[in-house]
């Protein structure tokens, strides 16, 4: 793969030492290169904005000075939500990890991550969007536990069929084939129910649906 055809990467870290081996890291993986470093979410949103390469992924420290991860993540999710943000910390608070989650992250990893690990979710969110790790998928099982409930939405049944279909693994282009619609009208159903359950991405869907028994792990 050439370096046009690689996926591009961006590198939010006050750490310099980090950030540095972590470039050396993700070069090493063929498919992948690093085109942009920053120390903070301001460094990023200057240099998004001067350039016309974007990063197809960016891996996001927490905490960082003049303006920190989830700032960074919440302009991410409003001006580039195209980009695939991952969060790359050492917080591993459930809070923390569900409000990184929620926000728009397609996936939260702590920075002892093994390099294989790092190498196959990069391969993952490239090709579905998202990778959930071990221990943000039984973060988001405890918060299922009783006591946690919302109560639930009254739903169309195609809304409750593509909310169950959303819980899966295929694309939203798939759904619609599945469901014989229009992949605008899938849209459609999706932004209703983001702003019904005032979430911003997939995996709001999938703990909603697991919490009020629509679906199952």
């Amino acid at each position: 793969m050439t370096n046009q055809t690689k996926h591009k990467i961006a590198i939010v870290d006050d750490h310099l030492l980090f950030a540095s081996s972590l470039e050396k890291l993700i070069h090493s993986f063929p498919d992948f290169q690093v085109i942009l470093k920053a120390r903070n979410g301001l460094e990023l949103q200057r240099e998004i904005e001067n350039t016309k390469s974007k990063p197809d992924i960016i891996l996001l420290d927490l905490n960082m000075p003049v303006m920190d991860g989830k700032e960074t993540l919440e302009w991410l999710t409003e001006t580039h939500p195209q980009i695939r943000v991952l969060v790359l910390s050492m917080e591993d608070d459930e809070r923390t990890i569900l409000k990184m989650i929620r926000g728009g992250a397609k996936g939260y990893f702590l920075k002892d991550i093994h390099p294989n690990d790092l190498k196959e979710a990069l391969i993952e969110v490239m090709d579905k969007g998202y990778y959930y790790s071990e221990k943000v998928t039984s973060t988001m099982v405890h918060a299922l536990q009783p006591g946690s409930n919302q109560e639930p939405l009254a739903l169309k049944e195609n809304e409750r069929t593509f909310l169950q279909l959303a819980c899966s693994e295929m694309t939203y282009k798939e759904i619609a084939d599945v469901m014989n619609l229009s992949p605008k009208t899938i849209d459609g159903y999706r932004q209703e129910l983001f702003n019904k359950l005032n979430i911003k991405n997939r995996v709001g869907l999938v703990i909603y649906a697991l919490k009020n028994n629509i679906t199952e792990i």
